[in-house]
């Protein structure tokens, strides 16, 4: 087994910082940092739904945008002011999509909910801290709607959490850096509820296929992660 640059094990996380109520005025902030990858995420909650759902559709509606700021990697950045990037676009969706798997939308009634990720420093795993610090500041947000007598009761079904796992010569290794993750045979992103169900397990192979074995390790370890995940929330 080769030993990783901060001398942790493959199945190790790397250290996790969640710092809540980070923002004064977004309703839910969270600045959640894993490792030397750190994201500002606020969740933003308006009346009213997007104007293509349908009038008598009695769901809410979550959705998210990504952005990684010019200074958070080794070279700037171009800000995305026009056109997004189809990499901006598919974190977005995927954000969003995970946080609405996991909410009630039925109860969080004629609401929208915007969740803003900002990477202020990335170094690997952006979207999976993305979401974890996104399922924070909505609670945040729900919790304190409920406070204000806004919300009859937290729509969220239950907690979810994501994390990045690679193959990389041989080694399934867990919350990837950036090092780590450039050069992985295999390239993992698993979201999941803390019941074990999965939301999205976006596995691929970066060369020559992998065996089921390893996919099947990859989900075990990738499980056992996002539940020590959750229990720092």
């Amino acid at each position: 087994m080769s030993e990783r640059f901060e001398g942790r094990k493959n199945n190790e996380l790397r250290n996790i910082k969640i710092t809540k109520d980070y923002t004064h005025h977004a309703l839910g902030s969270v600045l959640i940092e894993f490792g030397d990858t750190k994201v500002i995420v606020t969740a933003s909650v308006e009346e009213g739904k997007p104007k293509w759902m349908e009038k008598d559709d009695t769901r809410g509606w979550i959705t998210a945008e990504y952005s990684l700021l010019p200074s958070a990697t080794h070279t700037r950045c171009q800000r995305e002011r026009t056109k997004i990037s189809g990499r901006t676009q598919e974190i977005q969706r995927l954000i969003g999509r995970s946080l609405r798997s996991c909410v009630d939308l039925v109860k969080l009634g004629d609401r929208t909910v915007t969740i803003d990720a900002d990477v202020i420093q990335a170094d690997g795993g952006t979207r999976c801290a993305s979401i974890c610090g996104g399922f924070i500041a909505m609670n945040i947000a729900f919790n304190k709607l409920i406070a204000q007598g806004l919300l009859n009761e937290n729509p969220i079904i239950e907690p979810i959490a994501a994390v990045s796992v690679g193959l990389i010569d041989g080694e399934i290794k867990l919350d990837l850096d950036y090092s780590e993750d450039s050069h992985a045979q295999v390239d993992s992103n698993v979201v999941m509820t803390k019941s074990g169900k999965i939301i999205e397990f976006q596995t691929t192979a970066e060369g020559a296929p992998f065996e089921k074995s390893q996919l099947d390790e990859i989900y075990t370890v990738a499980n056992s992660a996002i539940q020590k995940i959750i229990s720092l929330y």
